[in-house]
């Protein structure tokens, strides 16, 4: 036992750089030496009880600094997204509409997006399902064959759930659905949402009014239709929804002919949901659409963020 403690206490030599090994009492601990002090006096012995600092690493030449080269640090809230705005029917370019990139320039959440849906669709279940229990079926409370005797299994009205006309047993009963969301995380969905459109280049900005007012009104449905298969935006192409601020009577009643669903759809701003702008192909969006929709879903952000907040800000708008 005296030998073996004798052979722990001695230290052992380890294979890595730098390091020494030295086994006490049944325990092994690396103790890290003096790297500079090694390659400068290698005869030199180190105590195995010393913990020695690390070299210190080597300060490169001060580079020259060119003025000129500098950059200040950019806020990334002034940075923007840039929409084409165009003219309808004829789709011709007009201008060029800046945003911040904290409304058309969001990563991707499936996650997000997929609380969105459903919350809105639980919102739209009616939940109206009804049925009777036995206390609710019209019928008389009369026992129908005694308790004993019959050699049968015991009955008591006619209204048991057991019988063909009697009650429900734990059936549905009118009840709501919704679920809760909070609106913050709403909100980003719906800025999300455009921002997947913006960056698959499927977002079409409109300038305001978007309505055939230049077509007669026997001939717009086959006109958009022409204009539609024309600028890749029918039914070849995944459909188009269209987003107005106001309901436009004649786009409204074009798109309601024959067939003509399989093309486009057109709502109003106050119709639409995040569902709506991510089951189409394409959206096609008035320019004051899209601002009512930034301005009603941005509670998530600062002041400064926002899009009344930012063109105040960067004077870009």
């Amino acid at each position: 036992m005296a030998s073996q403690r004798g052979m722990a206490m001695a230290p052992m030599r380890c294979l890595f750089t730098g390091y020494r090994a030295s086994q006490r009492a049944g325990q092994r601990c690396l103790v890290r030496t003096m790297t500079s002090t090694a390659t400068s006096n290698p005869t030199a012995s180190t105590p195995l009880d010393s913990t020695a600092a690390p070299p210190a690493t080597s300060i490169p030449p001060t580079q020259s600094r060119n003025p000129q080269a500098y950059q200040p640090p950019q806020n990334p809230f002034l940075t923007t997204a840039t929409l084409t705005s165009h003219a309808f029917p004829s789709m011709e370019p007009t201008s060029f509409v800046q945003y911040p990139s904290t409304h058309l320039l969001l990563p991707l959440r499936k996650d997000i997006l997929h609380r969105a849906v459903i919350y809105e669709g639980d919102m739209t279940r009616q939940g109206s399902a009804n049925t009777k229990w036995r206390s609710e079926v019209h019928g008389s409370n009369k026992k129908i064959r005694p308790q004993k005797g019959t050699g049968s299994a015991r009955l008591g009205d006619k209204k048991s759930p057991m019988l063909r006309g009697g009650g429900v047993a734990f059936g549905p009963k009118p009840r709501s659905f919704a679920t809760e969301l909070p609106r913050k995380v709403y909100d980003l969905a719906w800025r999300t949402a455009l921002s997947y459109r913006y960056k698959k280049g499927e977002l079409l900005l409109l300038e305001d009014n978007a309505e055939l007012t230049s077509v007669h009104p026997h001939s717009a449905q086959r006109y958009l239709k022409d204009l539609l298969r024309h600028n890749r935006m029918g039914h070849a192409d995944g459909r188009t929804l269209f987003v107005t601020l106001e309901p436009r009577e004649a786009l409204f009643a074009a798109l309601k002919g024959e067939n003509m669903g399989r093309q486009a759809k057109a709502v109003d701003v106050l119709d639409v949901d995040v569902k709506d702008l991510l089951e189409l192909g394409r959206v096609a969006i008035e320019r004051s659409a899209l601002e009512f929709i930034f301005q009603e879903h941005e509670a998530d952000l600062g002041p400064q963020q926002r899009l009344a907040g930012w063109e105040a800000t960067s004077g870009i708008l």
